[in-house]
């Protein structure tokens, strides 16, 4: 494998503290509907029209996918066109396709071609091939899935789906929206009803959508409160026009930003607000933060609404396991407001953090320690002591888009600069990161 600090040339920034941040400003799309409906308009009949669409690097990988596998996907004016090839048609690919960093792209497409019979190979960048896929092959193997990979069912991986998948049943062990999704989408083309067990609700993006095209969905809960979601596989999708509200991931970085400078006061437009992705927020809010909600509306089957934050004196609070599922890509931010805060942050059920771009929680707890915050890292918490923040040190990201950003927001309330290692990766998912917080204020160097 190749190193990835060789792969590109790093570009280091700096965040320096002392100004206030004031402006109203609105984010990229929403990430993972972004990729939902590349995905799902691939695959419907007709004409499926996305307003809003992230063009971030990872969805765009995504939408260079659905082309290779036949769909026509291009953008005309402010609107992306994607002429679906409908349900089942899906043509094999002349090469591999190339996710570049993109999890969710890639571990959503294993699952919508996992009822495919033909081979498709999987390939990406040294951070996506270092990561395991066996969470998201292990149940689509149930269908009959055959998959070559790389060891630990790391890619480059090909699959090929059986002459005759067959549905499944499969309980969720951990909880994960890109599992769930991916089996969904498998049961598309697989005759039968496809079911996913999970016992934690993770952001539900994909069961709306699925309804939204006209799948026939079934959610149901248990006596232990577990959802059970089933599809009717071989119907037909119809084409459908989206909006993509803004991204809630993203809106973090401004909004925790907000709340720890000094004087600040900012509002952040149309962000998407589905109860299954705002545990930051609450958490916020708990921690005595200014943080108000106007504008509130619902579109495509979406909350959204307009969020002004001011500069508040935040307190420790503990952030129950069972919240982690709506906020696991928020905590190296709130893990930032939480080193402004008064007291002690527990932040409970965390296992997931290993297995993101990097191992999260431990690089996170690291650089906190590095800027002088006082933290301890447990096998799946992390405990911040917070108050004054020395900062002074360059962060190292192991090329991880949400920690590049979350300690640049650092430096604009610590007692000295925080640098960051590279923010190249932050075109991931925010390419208008940086625009953004300097035209709130920010000096970034």
């Amino acid at each position: 494998m190749t190193d990835p600090k060789h792969d590109h040339t790093a570009m280091p920034m700096t965040a320096h503290p002392g100004a206030t941040l004031r402006g109203t400003v609105e984010v990229p799309g929403d990430k993972s509907i972004s990729h939902r409906a590349l995905l799902l308009g691939a695959v419907a009949s007709g004409q499926t029209r996305a307003t809003g669409l992230l063009e971030a690097d990872d969805v765009m990988a995504t939408a260079g996918a659905m082309r290779a596998l036949g769909a026509n996907v291009q953008k005309v004016d402010r609107a992306w066109l994607i002429d679906g090839m409908g349900n089942g048609a899906l043509m094999q690919p002349d090469a591999p396709l190339n996710f570049g960093n993109a999890g969710t792209g890639s571990r959503l497409c294993m699952g919508l071609l996992a009822g495919y019979d033909f081979p498709v190979t999987f390939v990406g960048d040294p951070s996506l091939s270092s990561r395991p896929m066996g969470r998201v092959l292990d149940p689509l193997r149930q269908t009959g899935l055959q998959v070559e990979a790389a060891e630990g069912d790391r890619l480059p991986l090909t699959i090929h789906g059986a002459p005759l998948p067959v549905p499944i049943t499969y309980r969720v062990p951990v909880a994960s929206a890109q599992v769930k999704s991916a089996i969904l989408l498998a049961g598309l083309n697989i005759a039968g009803i496809t079911t996913v067990i999970e016992p934690v609700k993770t952001r539900d993006h994909t069961e709306k959508m699925l309804a939204g095209f006209g799948v026939h969905i079934e959610i149901k809960e248990d006596g232990d409160g577990a959802r059970h979601i089933s599809v009717t596989g071989q119907t037909d999708l119809t084409a459908q026009d989206i909006t993509v509200p803004g991204d809630p991931s993203s809106a973090s970085f401004a909004i925790v930003a907000g709340l720890i400078v000094p004087g600040s006061e900012l509002t952040v437009k149309n962000v998407l607000l589905n109860p299954t992705r705002t545990g930051l927020f609450d958490t916020l809010i708990e921690m005595g933060a200014d943080l108000a909600i106007a504008n509130r509306r619902v579109s495509g089957g979406e909350d959204i609404g307009d969020i002004t934050v001011r500069h508040s004196q935040l307190r420790g609070v503990t952030v129950p396991a069972e919240r982690a599922p709506s906020m696991i890509d928020e905590y190296p931010v709130l893990s930032v407001a939480a080193a402004f805060a008064e007291g002690e942050t527990h932040m409970q059920g965390l296992e997931e953090l290993r297995v993101k771009e990097c191992d999260r929680l431990a690089v996170t707890a690291t650089a906190l320690a590095a800027n002088g915050v006082d933290c301890t890292e447990g096998e799946g918490d992390l405990r911040v002591r917070g108050g004054k923040v020395r900062g002074g040190t360059t962060v190292k990201t192991h090329l991880d888009h949400r920690i590049a950003m979350s300690f640049l927001v650092m430096g604009l309330a610590s007692e000295t600069p925080v640098g960051v290692d590279d923010t190249v990766m932050i075109n991931t998912s925010f390419r208008e990161f940086v625009p953004l917080m300097t035209s709130l204020g920010a000096k970034l160097s």
